[in-house]
């Protein structure tokens, strides 16, 4: 029986980079919706206490999603091959867990219309050290680099556009103003910089869902040190006060929402490197927006000029993602990401043809679940269902029809980008 040909070089690039788009922006559609609990800052809790639970949630997301979809004995066989790798991405959660404790503050202080588009700079910084440290867009096309540039300038401008579209009377309180804008400058910094660990990995061969797993060691790790050292310790509300536990849910939920848009996202990092997978899930803002307008209402009373900042900022970034999308990688741009992919394989003494199989996503052998695999997923969803029994709705305004249509998407989305992952790659 003859062999099967193999796809072209050019061809498995372009499926590649077809895979990172469709994550790209299924990972837009979900990180939008996980902002939504971020408003449970004005219940009382401190950001402190809203970032820890949310990274419970995190916690508990990161480890049973990773155990549906592949098992653990994949995921710590993956991490036995790349135990370099473990403080990297013990390093990422930490740097990740900061820079989500910094939006918190950064929403309190000068609201989240202001917040979003300058903590959404982190595109330009993934640009940057994409370039420096692991060659991305070296070779590329005069166009590519102008599609990328331009694409990702374009989706910061539109963040912005969109950010004072949500602007209507009030107005930031000066006093804490330089506070909120430097935290989410921090946040934008940390952000751009924690994909760094998350490239090296990828370029090493891990799977994303083995990388996430451990990078939520470091968030859990980091947001229990910031709670006890700037929260009041063992003290802290988040550990004693009622007001708490009718919130956990939601704030779980967003946690768990949050890491299918992340996970997605790490998929579009694997498949287009920093520069094009960030500005690409960097379109939740256009979600973000979605869910604030249409479930809460937050442009009811917007006037003319607010209304076609909407419309303006929205065309302006799916004009820019667009142009990122469409940036495919050259065969000059590929021979720097292989010369990378090299550059680890001789630092740390890796199977090249290992890694450079599951870079490209070919599919690896399913592992059999084990007993405790089943025992990890009834204990997460034991844990929503114990804090769906004692949730109490939040006292926000919503519209329930436009809820129910976003959560279709939100759906849709996931089926369609998993369905991709799944029949492309088996999740590797």
């Amino acid at each position: 029986m003859s062999a099967q040909p193999q796809p072209s070089p050019e061809i498995r690039v372009q499926s590649r980079h077809g895979l990172g788009v469709l994550c790209g922006i299924g990972a837009g559609v979900w990180l939008g919706a996980a902002e939504a609990p971020t408003k449970l800052v004005h219940a009382g809790l401190s950001p402190y206490a809203i970032s820890l639970c949310m990274v419970a949630g995190v916690f508990t997301a990161r480890w049973s999603v990773p155990t549906l979809l592949k098992g653990t004995r994949s995921v710590f066989r993956d991490l036995g091959r790349n135990p370099q790798l473990i403080p990297f991405a013990i390093l990422a959660g930490m740097l990740w867990a900061v820079a989500n404790t910094l939006t918190v503050f950064a929403i309190r202080d000068v609201g989240l219309a202001i917040a979003f588009p300058l903590w959404n700079t982190n595109s330009l910084i993934g640009i940057l050290w994409g370039r420096l440290l692991f060659g991305e867009l070296k070779g590329a096309s005069a166009a590519n680099i102008f599609k990328v540039l331009l694409g990702t300038i374009a989706i910061v401008a539109a963040a912005i556009m969109l950010g004072f579209s949500t602007m209507h009377g009030g107005g930031v309180h000066p006093t804490h103003a330089l506070n909120g804008i430097l935290a989410a400058l921090g946040a934008s910094l940390l952000w751009g910089s924690m994909y760094i660990p998350y490239r090296k990995a990828y370029l090493s061969g891990m799977n994303p869902l083995s990388f996430v797993t451990i990078f939520t060691v470091g968030e859990l790790v980091t947001m229990f040190a910031l709670v006890l050292a700037f929260d009041g310790g063992l003290h802290a509300a988040v550990f004693h006060s009622s007001v708490v536990t009718p919130m956990l849910f939601w704030l779980f939920l967003g946690g768990f929402v949050w890491v299918i848009g992340d996970l997605f996202q790490q998929y579009a990092t694997k498949y287009l490197g920093i520069g094009r997978g960030i500005p690409l899930s960097n379109t939740n803002q256009l979600w973000g927006l979605a869910w604030g307008a249409l479930v809460f209402g937050e442009l009811a009373h917007a006037d003319a000029t607010h209304r076609l900042l909407v419309v303006g900022g929205s065309l302006a970034m799916i004009a820019g993602a667009m142009a990122v999308s469409t940036a495919i990688a050259t065969e000059r741009e590929s021979a720097s990401t292989h010369e990378a992919i090299e550059r680890e394989c001789d630092r740390y003494g890796l199977d090249r043809t290992h890694v450079i199989h599951a870079y490209n996503g070919v599919a690896q052998a399913e592992d059999k679940r084990e007993w405790w695999d089943w025992l990890i997923l009834l204990g997460a969803a034991g844990v929503f269902i114990g804090l769906a029994v004692q949730a109490r709705v939040p006292a926000l305004l919503m519209n329930y029809a436009w809820t129910a249509v976003l959560t279709v998407i939100l759906i849709a989305s996931a089926v369609v980008c998993g369905w991709g992952l799944h029949k492309r790659t088996r999740f590797s």
